[in-house]
């Protein structure tokens, strides 16, 4: 029997959310934050609709899931994210102390890995989850954003 609860459900529901993303305008990034299989939080990416760089998916979930829980401790939760988080969103993961990470597509020059930033020594990181759903959803977006230029 097949758990319905399973990683790639949860990364189903991220890339909803980054297809929200999407449909703003906003680059196509989508996050969940689960604790206990239940979602507490769902963000995708804002920079363009709150003007401000730091309005990523991760950091949106990460503040909705603090307010949720009531404390700025992400300690049992794991996030799901369609895009392997950035050195700023990394960094934040870290002050969490979030103990799981879970990402689809790697960022191959702006992801953490290659920037080399360390996450909290509890934190688990995986990749590749729905991996081709993801990157295929950001090479839609950045080739009509480059057809309408």
């Amino acid at each position: 029997m097949i758990q319905p609860y399973d990683d790639a459900y949860f990364m189903k529901r991220a890339l909803q959310e980054a297809e929200a993303a999407f449909e703003k305008g906003e680059v196509p990034v989508g996050a969940v934050i689960v604790v206990n299989n239940q979602i507490i939080a769902r963000a995708h990416n804002l920079t363009e609709t709150l003007n401000d760089v730091t309005a990523h998916a991760e950091m949106q979930a990460i503040t909705a899931a603090a307010n949720y829980i009531g404390g700025k401790y992400l300690i049992d939760c794991t996030l799901y994210v369609t895009l392997e988080p950035c050195q700023m969103c990394a960094g934040a993961l870290y002050w969490s102390q979030i103990s799981k990470i879970v990402y689809g597509a790697k960022d191959e020059q702006r992801g953490c890995t290659v920037m080399g930033t360390q996450l909290h020594p509890k934190t688990k990181m995986m990749g590749g989850i729905m991996e081709e759903e993801a990157a295929q959803l950001l090479k839609r977006f950045f080739v009509e954003k480059r057809n309408l230029n």
